[in-house]
């Protein structure tokens, strides 16, 4: 089925759009085996709560935990509580508790892995906060996570990167945390261009001596690390990185401009996976790992390559407003009801933008049900003024 669509460019011009002429990569059947793939997953809001939307958001559980079970079921595993699901920009602490709760429990219950963000969000940075409180924020939400029986993603600190004065401040605020997991945990490196706060973290805005710190860490508590993950959007630097690992530390991949060839790897090694994108692009990305089990280079490559425009459009700047393409995605593809978010920001992109994802995610075969979408979009595009 086609159908055809007036769309708005930048400037107010208007052009048609016939929407649905490629047939959509369905969800596939079965795992993979070759990588570990992460997707960090977003949460749906309740419409009709009447809360304040900005401060005391209320979340639809069931929608949002249906979604994790739509990724669970083509083999992906779940990044809970990250900044896709609007961390810190939206889900407040006592939130993501629930939410990491809640989503441990149903991956239990479905036989789904998962992993939880843990870091200091409940601590506001501040000129009197101090490394012994970075700590002791750590350590409330680490024991959280474990304590409901969870893997932890250890999540950069905005209270660290503000009170932290030398690399050395990094070094034994991580190095205290990692001696005191259960379990090997997943650290977090993300960049300023997803979140400002975080500028200069492991106390330099140099790379080469950010990552020496960062591997001095990683070096002194290898037993307690499972992998990083790396959100800089920069591929050479990641694979240079990755080359430096100890053994039996892994790279998760949080590029979503580079994810392809990242995740293909080398024949000096390769990344896993733990990206924001991967919810928007589910079954062809589930479908892509599977065609690298088998060895199907060229699949591999058909499949993802179209997404690679999509996900850099979702992503650019300001990096930070990616989550509301990918609930945007939600929506059209029927995962949801509604385009509501918390905290409001389904208002984060322009029309514009959402009309340019739109045409993108046609054409690499992601919108599961194209006369859905197209509903959904005359919809999105009225709110706009354009009939």
């Amino acid at each position: 089925m086609t159908d055809k669509l007036t769309l708005p460019k930048a400037g107010g011009a208007l052009y048609e759009y016939v929407a649905g002429t490629k047939a959509p990569i369905l969800a596939p059947q079965g795992a993979f085996n070759g990588r570990i793939a992460f997707s960090a997953a977003h949460v749906v809001c309740d419409p009709f709560a009447g809360t304040d939307p900005l401060n005391q958001p209320s979340i639809d559980w069931e929608s949002t935990l249906s979604y994790r079970r739509h990724l669970w079921s083509m083999g992906l595993s779940v990044a809970e509580a990250m900044d896709t699901a609007q961390r810190g920009m939206g889900l407040n602490w006592i939130q993501a508790q629930e939410l990491i709760k809640r989503s441990i429990d149903e991956a239990k219950a479905v036989g789904g892995k998962v992993a939880s963000g843990a870091g200091t969000d409940h601590l506001a940075p501040g000129p009197n906060v101090t490394l012994e409180d970075v700590e002791a924020a750590y350590e409330e939400q680490c024991g959280y996570v474990e304590g409901c029986g969870g893997q932890i993603i250890l999540m950069a600190s905005r209270a660290l990167a503000a009170c932290a004065k030398t690399p050395d401040d990094y070094e034994r605020v991580y190095g205290r945390i990692l001696r005191q997991t259960k379990q090997p945990v997943i650290l977090h490196w993300l960049g300023d261009m997803f979140d400002p706060a975080l500028a200069g973290y492991w106390g330099s805005s140099d790379f080469n001596e950010a990552m020496e710190t960062c591997l001095r860490v990683i070096r002194a508590n290898a037993d307690k690390v499972d992998g990083i993950k790396i959100s800089l959007l920069d591929a050479d630097k990641e694979i240079q990185m990755r080359r430096l690992l100890p053994d039996g530390v892994v790279m998760y991949t949080g590029d979503d401009f580079n994810y392809p060839e990242l995740i293909r790897g080398d024949e000096q090694g390769y990344s896993h996976a733990l990206l924001g994108i991967f919810d928007a692009i589910a079954p062809v990305a589930a479908s892509a790992l599977q065609a690298l089990d088998r060895g199907d280079l060229a699949q591999y490559d058909a499949l993802f390559e179209p997404t690679i425009a999509l996900s850099r459009h979702i992503f650019q700047k300001p990096t930070y407003a990616y989550k509301t393409g990918i609930v945007f995605m939600a929506y059209l593809n029927g995962h949801q009801n509604h385009f509501r978010m918390i905290a409001g920001a389904e208002g984060s992109r322009s029309i514009v933008h959402l009309s340019e994802l739109f045409v993108l995610a046609d054409q690499a075969g992601l919108l599961q049900r194209p006369e859905l979408a197209v509903e959904r979009m005359k919809r999105v595009l009225a709110l706009a003024g354009i009939e």
